[in-house]
């Protein structure tokens, strides 16, 4: 498994925009085959700030996921939307990851 922590820093003004456009990733890379998790976060004090932590099965998964419509739909616009480029870090999981669904509010 593979782990990735994808960060976006928006170009004021734009926050909703790409809020929205980052929203509309979800289901497709959700359908991907090799897709385990693909949560968006967006920071508590800068609502310009969102980040992806995404697990893949494989490398070559998430290399299949960066050449798919969506994700380059997304790219094309990023110099426009975006205030620097999308910060990727990749990461192994150093324990057996407990999946379970959390409740509350």
């Amino acid at each position: 498994m593979l782990t990735v922590v994808a960060s976006f820093k928006v170009k004021k003004g734009k926050e909703n925009q790409v809020k929205q456009l980052l929203l509309g990733l979800i289901s497709p890379t959700h359908a991907e085959k090799d897709c385990i998790d693909y949560d968006l976060h967006v920071c508590r004090d800068d609502p310009s700030k969102f980040l992806f932590y995404e697990n893949w099965v494989s490398r070559e998964s998430l290399d299949q996921h960066l050449q798919t419509p969506h994700l380059k739909d997304f790219a094309s616009q990023a110099d426009e939307l975006l205030e620097e480029p999308v910060s990727i870090t990749f990461w192994d999981c150093l324990n057996a990851p407990k999946r379970e669904k959390i409740t509350g509010s």
